[in-house]
């Protein structure tokens, strides 16, 4: 089971997060997109958008520095365990919070406002599912382990095994000791991995990028007396 949990599921999760945005882009270009409901409500959106956005873009930055950068790495450049520890429980708890209560925000929105609701599809739901439960899970790992509990370092089991799926030589069992909201926190993640192409939530792999070097879009006046010719009634006559 450890071998299956830890080395089969994070391949599997890989391999169709990127061949699914490769399919995605090929064959629904045009269904790469957030599908935007700004139109049908704005108070609460104004609200919830940014709590969620700019909390998860810290928990995101938090989770690269924590499992791809070695703690020896941190230790070389002056920073302590202590320190990284201090700042990372402060840091991901508040940008845990943040993005939890920005993520209520939405999905009370998404519930209650009638237009929003029937925009939203079953694949909408099932994807706010998976993602709410993986910062759930994630939120009480850290509280649980390091504001309530003595403390847990992941950075000496959760992260060299995250590293080692990538150099090709996976080990599960460093996997085997951590605490269960922690596992269950990352088999949430490869899951919300494997269900991610097929979502709104590949609009996060989207840069305007396009944008620089677009033409310039023509607007014309609907000034009658700013036009070429004045304007006649009627049809004009073939000349």
């Amino acid at each position: 089971m450890s071998t299956l949990l830890w080395v089969v599921l994070p391949y599997v999760a890989i391999a169709v997060f990127v061949l699914g945005h490769v399919w995605r882009y090929r064959y629904d270009k045009f269904g790469w997109t957030t599908r935007s409901s700004q139109l049908y409500e704005r108070r609460l959106l104004r609200i919830g958008s940014p709590l969620f956005h700019f909390g998860i873009l810290v928990v995101a930055l938090g989770h690269v520095g924590g499992l791809i950068i070695p703690d020896s790495w941190t230790e070389a450049v002056g920073i302590t365990e202590h320190m990284y520890h201090v700042v990372a429980v402060v840091l991901g708890t508040v940008a845990g919070f943040c993005t939890l209560a920005g993520l209520a925000i939405l999905i009370y929105r998404r519930r209650t406002v009638g237009p929003v609701f029937l925009a939203t599809t079953r694949n909408d739901k099932m994807m706010y599912a998976v993602l709410a439960g993986t910062i759930v899970l994630g939120l009480a790992a850290t509280v649980a382990a390091n504001v309530i509990g003595g403390g847990y370092n992941y950075r000496e089991s959760v992260s060299p095994w995250f590293r080692s799926v990538f150099y090709l030589q996976p080990d599960p069992d460093l996997m085997t000791g951590v605490p269960i909201l922690f596992q269950l926190h990352a088999l949430s993640a490869l899951v919300l991995f494997c269900i991610w192409p097929f979502t709104r939530l590949v609009h996060m792999l989207t840069a305007p990028i396009g944008y620089v070097t677009r033409p310039y879009v023509v607007y014309r006046s609907r000034d009658e007396h700013l036009g070429m010719h004045e304007t006649r009634r009627g049809w004009d006559r073939v000349q």
